[in-house]
Protein backbone atom coordinates (compact mmCIF):
# COMPACT_ATOMS: atom_id res chain seq x y z
CA UNK A 1 0.00 0.00 0.00
CA UNK A 2 1.61 3.64 -0.77
CA UNK A 3 2.37 5.26 2.48
CA UNK A 4 0.29 8.09 1.33
CA UNK A 5 -3.07 6.07 1.61
CA UNK A 6 -2.06 6.69 5.50
CA UNK A 7 -3.57 9.81 6.75
CA UNK A 8 -1.61 12.33 9.01
CA UNK A 9 -3.23 13.29 11.88
CA UNK A 10 -2.31 16.26 14.41
CA UNK A 11 -2.62 14.54 17.53
CA UNK A 12 -1.62 17.72 19.77
CA UNK A 13 -5.31 19.24 18.29
CA UNK A 14 -6.81 16.31 20.34
CA UNK A 15 -4.51 17.05 22.89
CA UNK A 16 -5.16 20.82 23.11
CA UNK A 17 -8.81 21.01 21.52
CA UNK A 18 -12.04 21.59 22.93
CA UNK A 19 -14.73 18.29 22.66
CA UNK A 20 -15.62 19.32 18.76
CA UNK A 21 -11.93 19.24 18.23
CA UNK A 22 -11.26 16.01 20.44
CA UNK A 23 -14.12 14.09 18.03
CA UNK A 24 -13.26 15.49 15.12
CA UNK A 25 -9.29 13.82 15.85
CA UNK A 26 -10.57 10.86 17.17
CA UNK A 27 -12.60 10.48 14.37
CA UNK A 28 -9.94 11.22 11.53
CA UNK A 29 -7.25 8.49 13.64
CA UNK A 30 -10.37 5.80 13.46
CA UNK A 31 -10.90 6.10 9.16
CA UNK A 32 -7.29 6.13 9.10
CA UNK A 33 -7.52 2.73 10.67
CA UNK A 34 -10.60 1.61 9.65
CA UNK A 35 -9.45 1.69 5.81
CA UNK A 36 -5.39 0.54 6.26
CA UNK A 37 -4.62 -0.31 10.10
CA UNK A 38 -2.16 2.54 10.29
CA UNK A 39 -2.14 5.96 10.97
CA UNK A 40 0.67 8.64 11.11
CA UNK A 41 0.64 10.94 14.36
CA UNK A 42 2.35 13.66 14.35
CA UNK A 43 2.57 16.30 17.46
CA UNK A 44 1.78 13.21 19.79
CA UNK A 45 3.38 13.74 23.42
CA UNK A 46 6.40 11.51 23.33
CA UNK A 47 9.44 13.72 23.09
CA UNK A 48 12.12 13.69 20.41
CA UNK A 49 14.32 14.12 22.31
CA UNK A 50 13.78 10.99 24.42
CA UNK A 51 13.05 8.63 20.85
CA UNK A 52 16.36 9.51 20.29
CA UNK A 53 18.08 8.96 23.44
CA UNK A 54 15.64 5.56 23.69
CA UNK A 55 17.67 4.42 19.82
CA UNK A 56 20.91 5.69 20.80
CA UNK A 57 20.57 2.51 23.91
CA UNK A 58 18.96 0.05 21.32
CA UNK A 59 22.08 0.84 19.18
CA UNK A 60 24.60 0.70 22.00
CA UNK A 61 23.12 -2.82 23.30
CA UNK A 62 22.77 -4.52 19.85
CA UNK A 63 26.48 -3.53 19.51
CA UNK A 64 27.71 -5.87 22.37
CA UNK A 65 28.95 -9.10 21.31
CA UNK A 66 26.41 -11.70 21.04
CA UNK A 67 27.82 -13.87 23.81
CA UNK A 68 27.22 -10.44 26.41
CA UNK A 69 23.75 -10.17 24.87
CA UNK A 70 23.13 -13.64 25.60
CA UNK A 71 23.62 -12.86 29.50
CA UNK A 72 20.02 -11.93 29.16
CA UNK A 73 18.50 -14.29 27.21
CA UNK A 74 14.85 -14.88 25.79
CA UNK A 75 13.33 -17.96 27.64
CA UNK A 76 13.14 -20.66 25.66
CA UNK A 77 9.03 -20.30 25.90
CA UNK A 78 7.75 -17.53 23.79
CA UNK A 79 5.37 -16.80 26.56
CA UNK A 80 7.44 -15.60 28.51
CA UNK A 81 8.51 -12.38 26.17
CA UNK A 82 11.55 -10.76 27.89
CA UNK A 83 14.84 -10.68 27.41
CA UNK A 84 17.41 -10.95 24.18
CA UNK A 85 16.83 -12.92 21.25
CA UNK A 86 19.64 -13.76 19.09
CA UNK A 87 18.97 -13.63 14.91
CA UNK A 88 16.63 -16.57 14.01
CA UNK A 89 15.58 -17.31 17.42
CA UNK A 90 12.07 -16.35 16.97
CA UNK A 91 9.91 -16.93 13.96
CA UNK A 92 6.56 -14.78 13.13
CA UNK A 93 4.21 -18.00 12.37
CA UNK A 94 0.59 -15.50 11.19
CA UNK A 95 0.54 -18.56 8.40
CA UNK A 96 0.17 -21.10 11.08
CA UNK A 97 -1.93 -19.41 13.52
CA UNK A 98 -4.57 -17.88 10.41
CA UNK A 99 -4.22 -21.19 8.43
CA UNK A 100 -2.97 -19.11 5.84
CA UNK A 101 -0.78 -20.72 2.52
CA UNK A 102 2.43 -20.30 2.65
CA UNK A 103 5.38 -21.88 0.47
CA UNK A 104 7.38 -24.40 3.06
CA UNK A 105 10.57 -22.32 2.24
CA UNK A 106 8.92 -19.42 3.47
CA UNK A 107 7.38 -21.37 6.39
CA UNK A 108 11.05 -22.72 7.41
CA UNK A 109 13.34 -19.75 6.63
CA UNK A 110 14.40 -18.07 9.72
CA UNK A 111 13.59 -14.78 10.40
CA UNK A 112 17.35 -12.91 10.83
CA UNK A 113 16.43 -10.06 13.46
CA UNK A 114 17.19 -9.82 16.85
CA UNK A 115 15.54 -8.45 19.60
CA UNK A 116 15.61 -7.16 22.98
CA UNK A 117 12.23 -6.78 25.20
CA UNK A 118 11.36 -5.61 28.38
CA UNK A 119 7.70 -4.71 30.61
CA UNK A 120 6.71 -2.65 33.12
CA UNK A 121 9.18 -3.75 36.13
CA UNK A 122 10.06 -6.38 38.92
CA UNK A 123 6.68 -6.84 40.34
CA UNK A 124 5.06 -8.38 37.17
CA UNK A 125 5.02 -12.14 38.20
CA UNK A 126 3.77 -13.49 35.01
CA UNK A 127 6.68 -11.76 32.84
CA UNK A 128 9.47 -10.73 34.91
CA UNK A 129 12.14 -8.42 32.82
CA UNK A 130 15.24 -10.32 32.25
CA UNK A 131 18.74 -7.84 32.07
CA UNK A 132 22.28 -7.80 31.12
CA UNK A 133 24.17 -8.44 34.97
CA UNK A 134 24.77 -5.25 36.81
CA UNK A 135 28.17 -3.22 35.47
CA UNK A 136 26.99 -4.14 31.39
CA UNK A 137 25.69 -1.12 29.61
CA UNK A 138 25.31 1.05 33.26
CA UNK A 139 21.89 3.28 32.97
CA UNK A 140 20.53 0.60 30.03
CA UNK A 141 18.09 -0.57 32.11
CA UNK A 142 16.70 2.83 33.65
CA UNK A 143 16.47 4.10 29.76
CA UNK A 144 14.19 1.40 29.37
CA UNK A 145 12.03 1.27 32.27
CA UNK A 146 11.37 4.92 31.77
CA UNK A 147 10.55 5.09 27.88
CA UNK A 148 8.23 2.39 28.69
CA UNK A 149 6.34 4.60 31.27
CA UNK A 150 6.37 7.31 28.48
CA UNK A 151 5.07 5.49 26.31
CA UNK A 152 2.25 3.94 28.82
CA UNK A 153 1.19 7.48 28.93
CA UNK A 154 0.99 8.31 25.21
CA UNK A 155 -1.22 5.17 24.99
CA UNK A 156 -3.71 6.62 27.28
CA UNK A 157 -4.02 9.40 25.42
CA UNK A 158 -4.43 7.35 22.16
CA UNK A 159 -7.09 5.08 23.67
CA UNK A 160 -9.03 8.18 24.86
CA UNK A 161 -8.89 9.54 21.21
CA UNK A 162 -10.23 6.00 20.00
CA UNK A 163 -13.16 5.71 22.22
CA UNK A 164 -13.95 9.81 21.50
CA UNK A 165 -13.94 8.37 17.83
CA UNK A 166 -16.22 5.35 18.01
CA UNK A 167 -18.48 7.77 20.05
CA UNK A 168 -17.97 6.00 23.52
CA UNK A 169 -17.32 7.06 26.64
CA UNK A 170 -13.74 9.10 26.45
CA UNK A 171 -12.81 6.23 29.52
CA UNK A 172 -14.01 2.95 27.79
CA UNK A 173 -10.60 1.85 26.36
CA UNK A 174 -8.60 3.37 29.58
CA UNK A 175 -10.86 1.33 31.69
CA UNK A 176 -9.47 -2.11 30.23
CA UNK A 177 -6.39 -1.14 30.37
CA UNK A 178 -5.27 -0.28 33.76
CA UNK A 179 -2.88 -2.76 34.18
CA UNK A 180 0.39 -1.91 31.88
CA UNK A 181 0.74 -5.60 30.10
CA UNK A 182 2.29 -3.83 27.59
CA UNK A 183 5.90 -4.49 26.03
CA UNK A 184 8.91 -2.33 24.85
CA UNK A 185 10.46 -3.77 22.19
CA UNK A 186 13.96 -3.24 20.40
CA UNK A 187 14.46 -4.29 17.24
CA UNK A 188 17.61 -4.58 15.11
CA UNK A 189 17.96 -5.88 11.20
CA UNK A 190 21.79 -7.10 10.62
CA UNK A 191 22.96 -7.21 6.77
CA UNK A 192 21.96 -10.06 4.93
CA UNK A 193 21.79 -10.71 0.93
CA UNK A 194 19.22 -9.20 -1.33
CA UNK A 195 19.23 -13.47 -2.93
CA UNK A 196 18.61 -14.68 0.36
CA UNK A 197 15.60 -12.42 0.64
CA UNK A 198 14.53 -13.13 -2.96
CA UNK A 199 15.01 -16.95 -3.10
CA UNK A 200 13.04 -17.22 0.91
CA UNK A 201 16.09 -18.81 2.53
CA UNK A 202 16.02 -16.20 4.78
CA UNK A 203 13.30 -13.77 5.99
CA UNK A 204 13.41 -10.67 7.92
CA UNK A 205 9.68 -10.52 9.62
CA UNK A 206 7.35 -12.12 7.89
CA UNK A 207 3.64 -10.90 6.80
CA UNK A 208 1.54 -10.80 10.18
CA UNK A 209 -1.03 -8.84 12.37
CA UNK A 210 -0.09 -7.33 15.93
CA UNK A 211 -1.90 -8.85 18.45
CA UNK A 212 -1.99 -6.25 21.15
CA UNK A 213 -4.13 -3.05 21.18
CA UNK A 214 -2.35 -0.88 19.84
CA UNK A 215 1.75 -0.69 18.07
CA UNK A 216 3.31 2.75 18.74
CA UNK A 217 5.98 2.56 15.76
CA UNK A 218 9.17 4.16 15.79
CA UNK A 219 11.39 3.97 12.28
CA UNK A 220 14.65 5.31 12.12
CA UNK A 221 15.73 6.82 8.73
CA UNK A 222 15.84 3.46 7.31
CA UNK A 223 12.31 2.32 7.81
CA UNK A 224 11.19 -0.90 5.87
CA UNK A 225 7.79 -1.50 7.14
CA UNK A 226 5.39 -2.52 4.61
CA UNK A 227 1.47 -3.08 4.63
CA UNK A 228 -1.48 -3.58 2.83
CA UNK A 229 -4.60 -3.28 3.32
CA UNK A 230 -6.25 -5.98 5.48
CA UNK A 231 -9.78 -4.90 6.24
CA UNK A 232 -10.86 -6.31 9.00
CA UNK A 233 -11.70 -5.01 12.07
CA UNK A 234 -9.27 -4.50 15.78
CA UNK A 235 -9.98 -5.19 18.66
CA UNK A 236 -8.64 -3.72 22.47
CA UNK A 237 -7.74 -5.32 25.11
CA UNK A 238 -6.35 -5.82 28.69
CA UNK A 239 -5.06 -9.95 30.05
CA UNK A 240 -8.44 -10.36 32.07
CA UNK A 241 -10.97 -8.72 29.64
CA UNK A 242 -12.82 -11.14 27.48
CA UNK A 243 -11.98 -9.86 24.21
CA UNK A 244 -15.10 -8.97 22.39
CA UNK A 245 -16.47 -6.82 19.38
CA UNK A 246 -16.75 -2.78 19.93
CA UNK A 247 -20.31 -1.54 20.52
CA UNK A 248 -21.71 -0.29 17.49
CA UNK A 249 -19.68 -2.32 15.02
CA UNK A 250 -22.28 -5.01 14.91
CA UNK A 251 -25.79 -5.95 14.66
CA UNK A 252 -28.26 -8.29 13.97
CA UNK A 253 -27.88 -7.89 10.11
CA UNK A 254 -23.83 -7.55 10.30
CA UNK A 255 -23.06 -10.00 12.76
CA UNK A 256 -19.49 -10.54 15.13
CA UNK A 257 -16.94 -12.00 12.99
CA UNK A 258 -15.29 -13.16 16.21
CA UNK A 259 -16.27 -15.70 18.92
CA UNK A 260 -15.33 -13.21 22.43
CA UNK A 261 -12.02 -14.82 23.50
CA UNK A 262 -10.16 -14.14 26.52
CA UNK A 263 -7.16 -11.65 26.15
CA UNK A 264 -4.94 -13.70 28.42
CA UNK A 265 -5.79 -17.45 26.25
CA UNK A 266 -5.69 -14.95 22.77
CA UNK A 267 -2.16 -13.24 23.35
CA UNK A 268 -0.16 -16.45 24.94
CA UNK A 269 -1.20 -18.63 22.14
CA UNK A 270 0.47 -15.95 19.57
CA UNK A 271 3.32 -15.56 21.80
CA UNK A 272 4.04 -19.47 22.06
CA UNK A 273 3.82 -20.07 18.67
CA UNK A 274 6.48 -17.43 18.09
CA UNK A 275 9.44 -19.92 19.69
Amino acid sequence: MNQKSIDVVDFGSFLKGNEAEKRKIGTGIIESLKRCGFVYLINHPLPDEKIVEMFNWSKRFFALPLETKMLAPHPPSGTHHRGYSPPGLEKVVQHVYDKQEASEKRMNAPDVKESFECGRGEENGDMANIWLPDGILPGFKEACLDFFWTCYQVEHSILHALAIGFGLPEEYFVSKHQVPDNQLRLLHYPSISEDALRNETVARIGAHSDFGTITLLLQDEVGGLEIEDPNKPGTFVDFDTIVDCIPGSWSKDNPKRYEPISAREYIMKRLEMNY
